[in-house]
């Protein structure tokens, strides 16, 4: 059915479709509405056989999940930002126990400096955790991700993270088409775990693990996830068919053919990356856009595929490694060290900074004149950053950092970027 709904809304009808059994809530933003939501159906009775927990941290809130996906249950819970860092603990013992959680990532920057705006650094700040993460272009695809989440993860006996945008796409009202109840049960079976705790057939769940066998545990654990690609990809292409669009899946290209110069994203910026590549062809350049939305899984093989053809590539990076560069870029070069590619990390979007389609063309424009850096900061402001360099060289004693840069920003520009 088409709703024009918020995107925590529409995510939050969507978990409920999936019939969970238990949900553990704590509140913070961008995620608050989802979980509000999801109560609300619990409350009203509309979501029935499903225990709402309120619980008194993000730790907690993991750890519950835990317990709960143990005994049996389809487990669903929600977080962002310092949130996902506070839960890291239980967040590995998730994945290290395969256990098939759901969990919505509303992905918000880490502070500090405070910031609550969008960029990737909360959910790839768990890359290496075990768990499969899933990144949603718009809110429709983060309602879809939502119903093929429950499936991979009990296909696979693995967590799964389902990243959107925070405010971008959470706060953001569109239209979506919420499908029935009907649909969702022909597409996600009734839960049947791999294991659980069962009184009439005991069994040690969480047992320690000593050298003789921690490898072996580990390797099963990296086996699995390789693994789950062709899972994530069936998981899209059944949803296909029962649906009748395509959502999901590993890697999603965008007017490749004939492009010598190509762009890598995932997130809620592939939208604007794909009106800043039509805008560029009316003018007769060629871009082309594969976007990422198996994060891990990384797809190496898919992407080598694709990028056969192509002479530059341009990472469109949300996330930064201090004193390294980009997240993402990472994966690409390694998946790509057997070809000769010129690739390109553009760190974008910090902190919820825009990402315009004019500061986009220009960097495409230069990369295709080979005129760009390797490591690449989109529309930094120099000026500010120059002025904080000074101050340091003139006193030792500057201050905070972060004050500093606020109070130059809007000294230089009359009140702000």
């Amino acid at each position: 059915m088409l709703k024009q709904i918020q995107g925590s809304q529409g995510v939050a009808q969507a978990v409920a479709l999936c019939r969970p059994e238990v949900i553990c809530a704590y509140p913070i933003s961008p995620q608050t509405h989802i979980v509000e939501a999801l109560g609300a159906l619990c409350g009203s009775g509309k979501l029935q056989d499903c225990e709402f927990i309120n619980v008194e941290s993000e730790f907690a809130a993991m750890s519950v999940a835990i317990g709960s996906s143990v005994a049996g249950a389809r487990s669903y819970t929600a977080t962002a930002s310092q949130g996902l860092l506070y839960m890291a603990e239980a967040v590995y013992n998730a994945s290290g126990l395969g256990l098939p959680i759901v969990m919505t990532v509303a992905s918000r920057a880490i502070g500090a400096p405070i910031n609550i705006w969008n960029d990737h650094s909360d959910s790839l700040s768990q890359r290496d955790s075990g768990w499969l993460q899933l990144f949603a272009e718009d809110n429709q695809e983060a309602v879809d991700l939502h119903i093929q989440a429950f499936k991979i993860a009990e296909e696979l006996s693995l967590p799964v993270m389902v990243c959107m945008d925070g405010f971008v796409l959470t706060h953001a009202y569109e239209r979506m088409d919420v499908p029935s109840q009907e649909e969702v049960d022909s597409y996600l079976p009734p839960y049947d775990p791999r294991q659980k705790l069962d009184v009439n057939h005991p069994v040690s769940i969480g047992a320690m693990v000593g050298p003789e066998a921690f490898t072996e545990v580990r390797y099963l654990a990296h086996l699995h996830t390789i693994d789950s690609l062709s899972v994530i990809e069936q998981a899209s292409q059944d949803f296909e068919k029962v649906f009748g669009r395509k959502s999901g899946g590993l890697l999603s290209p965008y007017k490749i053919e004939g492009a010598d110069t190509i762009v890598l994203a995932m997130g809620s910026v592939i939208g604007t990356i794909k009106d800043t590549i039509d805008e560029m062809e009316k003018d007769g350049k060629k871009v082309g856009l594969i976007g990422i939305k198996s994060y891990r899984p990384f797809p190496d093989k898919q992407l080598a595929e694709l990028l056969k053809n192509a002479k530059n590539v341009v990472v469109i990076d949300r996330a930064l490694q201090v004193g390294i560069g980009g997240v993402v870029t990472d994966d690409v070069i390694r998946a790509t060290r057997k070809m000769d590619l010129n690739i390109y990390c553009v760190i974008s979007g910090l902190g919820g900074r825009p990402i315009t389609k004019r500061g986009l063309a220009e960097v495409f424009n230069k990369a295709m004149n080979g005129e760009l850096e390797e490591l690449h900061f989109l529309d930094l402001d120099k000026e500010v950053v120059e002025k904080q360099l000074e101050r340091e060289k003139q006193d030792r004693h500057t201050g905070p950092l972060p004050e500093n840069v606020v109070r130059d920003a809007a000294n230089l520009h009359k009140g702000g970027l």
